[in-house]
């Protein structure tokens, strides 16, 4: 499964984890990614989505009809 979301285009940032004596080491902290289903009443079918946590709290204010249209506008297919 890919580490991005769909809808918000969350991905993994990377920094360091630095130690006491300040050593530091790579690491990355990923999103907190769902997949989810939804209904599409106007295309009659479930899609599919791969979104992090804010996002699917963003799906549930606007409505899947206008998230759907913004993850189109990014080019992403459904």
């Amino acid at each position: 499964m890919s580490t991005h979301c769909q809808l918000t285009g969350t991905k993994p940032v990377f920094g360091n984890n630095v130690s006491h004596s300040h050593r530091r080491t790579r690491r990355r902290w990923n999103p907190n990614i769902q997949r989810r289903r939804y209904w599409l009443p106007s295309e009659g079918r479930y899609v599919r989505l791969t979104l992090s946590a804010r996002a699917v709290k963003t799906v549930d204010k606007i409505g899947i009809e206008r998230a759907v249209a913004r993850i189109r506008a990014r080019g992403e297919r459904i």
